[in-house]
């Protein structure tokens, strides 16, 4: 077995690869459309694990965008091999490092059902830094809600309303593992071109002429069938514990209804008691949970 940089040419069949293997990893970035409009290059450094015959049987993506940059850090598109030799996965670790120059750490996320993938990972140096939760709403059946007097809600407004996005996002999720790097309002613009964006789904809430919250609904896929993403569902500190992130959620999932989704999607740490207490009261439930492993690159040892 030896590995070799991902060439244009083995694009297709590193695609296929991940497609065969998304079930047994954390899939959010395997998705068709995410795939299709992958090429290898420096945001995108990627190397596959051949046997003699040229086969892929293992594969390293990373992700090295303007968000992970800023926070010294890159996620694994993915990381597996059909094999079960942990020298694979060194093999694969080591060759990826040479394109993370500059940064701290990368690192991944693992299902906790698969236990043998979990177990390889520890094997090789990385630390657990959180776990996180999958919960679905499969009811559409949604509370009524009313803002308190001198709130209100308007739509998202491309062009104008990104600065005030990213200040309430990073404010709201400061504290938050995982979501310390800031965003910038040229990411926040970024969001409306993408194709999971759903027209008038990022909402903004005010309180008099304060900005003090924002929701958003993405289009995402769980189980091979269309559902709606619920996040960031952030609220300004001073603002928090009022009841404010449950009149949001509920504005997210009145805004699934009314375009047609079946059942609402979201993530939370299990240390957020707030936030998982108050998915639950709104009729979510958890479907899976995933364990977030990290690589501190900084005198890594990977020799056996």
């Amino acid at each position: 077995m030896k590995v070799e940089v991902l060439k244009n040419e083995r694009v297709r069949d590193f695609i296929e690869y991940c497609k065969n293997h998304k079930n047994e990893v954390d899939d959010s970035f395997l998705y068709d459309e995410d795939l299709d409009e992958f090429e290898p290059n420096t945001e995108n450094p990627t190397y596959i694990l051949i046997n003699q015959q040229g086969e892929i049987k293992g594969s390293a993506s990373l992700i090295i965008d303007e968000y992970n940059k800023r926070g010294k850090r890159a996620r694994f598109r993915i990381f597996h091999t059909e094999l079960t030799d942990i020298n694979d996965y060194r093999q694969l670790l080591e060759a990826i490092l040479q394109d993370a120059t500059g940064l701290e750490s990368v690192y991944l996320f693992i299902p906790m059902k698969n236990k043998q993938l979990v177990d390889t990972i520890e094997k090789l140096d990385f630390s657990i830094e959180r776990y996180s939760y999958v919960l679905v709403r499969e009811n559409m059946d949604v509370p009524e809600w009313k803002l308190p007097e001198d709130y209100y809600i308007k739509t998202f407004r491309p062009g104008v309303d990104e600065t005030v996005w990213s200040e309430v996002r990073n404010a709201g999720f400061a504290k938050v593992k995982g979501n310390e790097t800031p965003v910038t309002p040229e990411m926040v613009a970024k969001l409306v071109s993408s194709t999971d964006y759903i027209d008038g789904g990022m909402q903004i809430l005010y309180h008099l002429a304060k900005v003090v919250g924002v929701v958003m609904g993405a289009i995402d896929e769980y189980e091979d069938a269309p559902i709606m993403n619920i996040g960031p569902v952030a609220v300004i500190p001073e603002y928090q514990g009022i009841g404010l992130g449950r009149l949001l959620l509920r504005a997210a999932l009145h805004f699934a209804k009314e375009n047609a989704f079946k059942r609402t999607i979201l993530s939370v740490n299990p240390e957020n008691d707030k936030a998982i207490n108050l998915y639950l009261q709104e009729g979510f439930q958890e479907v899976e949970s995933f364990v977030s492993f990290e690589f501190k690159i900084a005198g890594a040892n990977l020799q056996q």
